[in-house]
């Protein structure tokens, strides 16, 4: 299913037509952004069972469903004497409920591979910012969609610069919420990149340390120093789960002898971008991009290094079916 009308959307428990799956212009997450939600992939193997497989489902909607904690739309850890309690409204959907639905929404479109958008928002009831009375509505959407930063990304890399606009300032927005209104800083710095001539900007936290794309999480990799450094969640990063997963890899690659490096969390100058052997991006749409340029100054030899490249080889080589899932990430779907 594409963006041409076609298929089908969950919303609150039931399938509905893409064309009738609407919300009033009223609704709070119009005028106030109350909305968190997720991005998730699923790939069809072109080894192994030749299956289409979900990665990390579980993981995305807890991280969901976290999101939604922090913005008070479940009931969690409020007493039952609590205004917000008595007076609320809250998600009525289990994290089970919302895994259910991803797997029912792609097979009612039955792509063999997808991106999958769900979403917990505060729908319409009264308009003002208290958003209590207002119901806290759910849906899924699928759709196929290609490699975010472009088809020759994952192997050329893409030209990026650090952006004028920061990443918002601690006890501001949360930034372990993947929130929609958040992302209206992302859009400002996506629009500036491209706007210069780039692929991707690369925002700074308000202290002036890197922080992350806007829509991806970032790696360099230090060669003298055999590091490979990411920035750690106090510098205003979104927890990825893409980000955790690499970071396992990149462990595991270590204690194995494939690479002579090791990760941990770093907060990162911006000049030592442009010093590093290798910069990436990670994400659920980017994957593992290599970064070839930032601010016109090469990266490395200006084109994928050895640790991206050996990085991807074994991230893709267990989402495709040619190596064994032993971190147990994907979560298989008969499509029919």
């Amino acid at each position: 299913m594409g963006f041409d009308g076609s298929g089908f959307i969950w919303m609150n428990g039931k399938l509905v037509p893409w064309n009738e799956a609407t919300i009033p212009v009223g609704a709070h997450v119009i005028h106030y952004g109350s909305s968190v939600f997720e991005g998730i992939r699923m790939y069809h193997q072109e080894a192994g069972e030749h299956k289409s497989v979900v990665f990390r489902l579980r993981e995305h909607i807890q991280r969901l469903y976290n999101s939604a904690k922090i913005y008070n739309m479940t009931p969690d850890n409020l007493s039952d004497d609590s205004p917000h309690a008595q007076s609320g409204e809250f998600l009525k959907y289990s994290i089970n409920d919302v895994l259910d639905a991803c797997v029912e929404t792609l097979k009612a479109n039955g792509d063999r591979d997808a991106y999958i958008r769900p979403a917990i928002y505060r729908g319409y009831h009264s308009l003002g910012v208290d958003p209590r009375n207002c119901p806290v509505d759910v849906f899924v959407m699928t759709w196929r969609w290609g490699n975010y930063l472009g088809a020759e990304a994952l192997e050329q890399g893409v030209d990026v610069a650090v952006s004028s606009w920061t990443r918002m300032a601690p006890n501001t927005f949360p930034a372990l919420a993947k929130c929609g209104a958040n992302y209206m800083n992302s859009q400002l710095i996506k629009l500036e990149a491209i706007r210069h001539g780039y692929v991707e900007g690369i925002a700074l936290d308000t202290m002036g340390y890197v922080s992350e794309g806007s829509g991806e999480n970032i790696f360099i990799y230090l060669k003298d120093q055999k590091a490979i450094y990411t920035p750690p969640l106090g510098n205003s990063i979104l927890p990825g789960i893409t980000r955790d997963a690499l970071i396992k890899l990149l462990n595991d690659m270590t204690d194995a002898g494939e690479i002579d490096a090791k990760v941990e969390e770093h907060i990162i100058p911006r000049e030592m971008l442009y010093l590093a052997d290798e910069v990436f991006f990670c994400g659920t749409a980017s994957e593992v991009t290599p970064i070839r340029s930032i601010d016109g100054k090469k990266i490395g030899a200006g084109k994928r290094g050895e640790i991206a490249g050996k990085l991807q080889e074994k991230f893709f080589s267990i989402i495709n079916g040619a190596s064994e899932d032993t971190y147990n990430w994907l979560t298989a779907v008969e499509i029919d």
